[in-house]
């Protein structure tokens, strides 16, 4: 219930009105069934332009830190992202997020829409990052289709470390459905989720436009920082969708 008052009464009504957002490709979404959303992630505001745009409910995971936070400020967050759907992962990596993955799944076993942004987190300069696995496991257990989706501008409106939200046009971009199904039976095959998340993230390459580099974006961060010290030299460019004619194809069998 919370959901829908914040999507049509108190927040999304206002968002609406103060960033116009073109949408392209909106029947790419199920009307029905469990499917994923895999975004590019450019903005904490990302989490709230998609799902306002698309007639399903969204669930995403949030960082456990939203739910863990102490005092009446914890209290208030855990009961926002709790109502409106949320639920908490572990970024911490190895199998810290395992339930966070099987909580995940069976969301879109049961027929829910996912969200998810393969990269882990948002991009620290703008560009396209490696995509974590996650998404092709949740893809091959849950049989699920997987819809990219580009995020266009959102950067502009809530810039990293700016509490500010700044009036921009917006755009978002929703690919055709990936259909994994000849995969199935394979999860837990690093080959195949890596091949899988792959693809998906080339997906997002092409419809974003964004310059892909091919190293986590939280390790991105890290490297970042340390050149801010200068302790270390650049991470060289890499191609962008426009610059690529097209990637060698990694399906197997």
């Amino acid at each position: 219930m919370l959901y829908w008052l914040m999507k049509h009464v108190f927040i999304g009504p206002l968002l609406k009105a103060l960033w116009p957002t073109k949408v392209v490709g909106a029947e790419n979404i199920p009307d029905d069934g469990g499917a994923i959303l895999a975004g590019n992630h450019l903005a904490v505001a990302d989490s709230f332009f998609m799902p306002l745009r698309v007639r399903r409910k969204v669930t995403f995971p949030a960082k456990s830190e939203y739910f863990t936070e102490k005092g009446f400020k914890g209290l208030l967050k855990k009961w926002f992202f709790t109502g409106v759907g949320q639920f908490p992962i572990d970024r911490s990596g190895g199998n810290a997020a395992q339930a966070a993955l099987d909580t995940a799944t069976r969301l879109v076993r049961e027929g829910h829409l996912l969200g998810i942004y393969p990269e882990g987190t948002r991009s620290p300069d703008g560009r396209l990052y490696k995509g974590k696995t996650g998404v092709a496991r949740i893809a091959l257990e849950s049989g699920g289709v997987v819809v990219p989706v580009a995020m266009i501008g959102t950067d502009k409106v809530n810039p990293i470390g700016s509490k500010m939200w700044w009036p921009r046009r917006l755009e978002i971009r929703f690919g055709k459905p990936l259909d994994f199904s000849r995969y199935e039976g394979l999860a837990g095959d690093r080959f195949i989720e890596r091949s899988i998340t792959d693809e998906i993230m080339y997906a997002l390459m092409e419809l974003s436009g964004q310059e892909y580099v091919d190293i986590y974006a939280a390790k991105a961060k890290e490297l970042l920082a340390a050149e801010e010290a200068g302790l270390r030299p650049k991470v060289p460019a890499q191609p962008s969708a426009q610059d690529v004619a097209r990637i060698p194809d990694t399906k197997v069998g």
